[in-house]
């Protein structure tokens, strides 16, 4: 079996996730579909403080480009790519929606057994189908926007997203794009998913095919991390990875350092992967990014303790609301606290850290040209760092910007 070390194994990661080749000149449709082919999913979330997670990934790894048009492809109603529970809320490629179907299918059964809503409230699903029927792709503010013109029964808002929600795990409802962040709900006919969505793919072959996609996207991987990729469970992924390996489609290697005490410990890579002899790049990256989304693995691979505050109280914050990891190189050495303040016109550093033996002004002089950047791209004229100083990095972060 191959061994890898540690620091081929960040390499074979990033170069997987696209890390390893120069922001081309101009970003346009053909860039941006490339690195989400590549991800395989994308994922969604609402918090919107520096600029919403999904428009991150890209940025990251392509350099500025317009939001609008990343939205024009990934939300148009009949284009390219649509969205499912594929990791969390996700953007997958249309022709996947296939490989869903399993599911779907036990979502339905899951709910319809377990939940009490669900079966208590049939008429109400059954309602709403036949409103997206009458009335072609909704949100959810359109179903609600006017309780005294409803034709049907009256239910509470948080009813009918509910409602909503159910229909859409189960595939009886898919999306038909986002207006502003609410998603439009839509029959699969609607937005010309009909002849995708009647195609059953067996769970066993969806399953086989995902875990494929998975190891490839990951560049090396363990069970778990190839399973949570996709939110698989750990037995199909197994028994995935037994097949794939029996044909030839994925090989093991040692890992070192992936083990217990420190031990080298078993990874999955597809055969012929190359590893580059370096990295060269700064990035910002999502919370909800692939290459940290996973907090174990970002542990693994990086030695980076990560998780993100949103949901803790502001005094007992370490690090910020919404701290984003900075790879430079193939290695994360640090994190900052962004905020776009539109009014003033100023991309704010609310927090700005280092780890443990990197120097601050190392980092600091990685990082400006790359806030300057991340300023121009979200029409901001300026970078601050907040005052009072919060972060061992950042007061030679304000010195490198003084003098940037």
């Amino acid at each position: 079996m191959t061994r890898v070390t540690a620091a081929q194994a960040r390499r074979l990661a990033l170069a997987a996730q696209g890390f390893d080749r120069a922001h081309p000149a101009a970003v346009g449709t053909r860039q941006l579909t490339t690195v989400i082919d590549r991800l395989q999913v994308l994922q969604l979330d609402s918090v919107n403080v520096f600029a919403r997670s999904h428009y991150l990934p890209l940025f990251a790894r392509l350099g500025a480009y317009d939001p609008a048009d990343l939205d024009a492809v990934i939300f148009a109603r009949r284009g390219r790519y649509t969205e499912y529970w594929a990791h969390e809320a996700a953007i997958i490629r249309r022709d996947d929606w296939p490989l869903w179907h399993w599911k779907r299918e036990a979502l339905r059964e899951r709910f319809t057994l377990k939940s009490a809503w669900v079966r208590e409230n049939t008429a109400m699903l059954d309602w709403l189908l036949l409103e997206l029927a009458a009335k072609g792709p909704m949100t959810v503010s359109d179903v609600e926007h006017d309780a005294t013109e409803r034709r049907g029964p009256w239910w509470g808002w948080s009813d009918v997203k509910e409602g909503l929600e159910y229909l859409f795990a189960f595939g009886d409802v898919v999306s038909a794009g986002r207006r502003g962040f609410s998603r439009v709900y839509a029959l699969p006919h609607q937005v010309g998913l009909a002849e995708l969505h009647a195609i059953e793919v067996p769970r066993v072959e969806a399953q086989r095919e995902l875990v494929l996609r998975s190891v490839r996207a990951l560049g090396v991987g363990t069970v778990g991390d190839i399973a949570d990729y996709h939110r698989l469970k750990i037995t199909p992924t197994r028994d995935a990875l037994r097949t794939l390996l029996a044909a030839g489609e994925v090989e093991r290697v040692e890992v070192a350092g992936w083990g217990r005490d420190g031990r080298d410990g078993e990874g999955f890579v597809v055969p012929g992967a190359s590893i580059p002899r370096r990295i060269e790049t700064t990035a910002l990256l999502s919370p909800f990014d692939p290459v940290v989304w996973s907090r174990d693995r970002a542990l693994r691979l990086f030695g980076f303790p990560y998780r993100i505050e949103i949901y803790t109280p502001a005094p007992k914050r370490q690090f910020g609301y919404y701290s984003l990891p900075v790879l430079v190189d193939d290695r994360l050495l640090g994190r900052v606290d962004l905020k776009s303040d539109r009014k003033a016109g100023v991309l704010r550093v609310q927090s700005a850290w280092v780890e443990p033996g990197v120097p601050p002004e190392g980092l600091a002089e990685r990082l400006v040209p790359l806030l300057r950047r991340a300023a121009a791209w979200q029409a901001l004229g300026d970078v601050r760092v907040t005052e009072p100083l919060w972060g061992d990095a950042a007061a030679a972060l304000r010195a490198a910007l003084a003098t940037s």
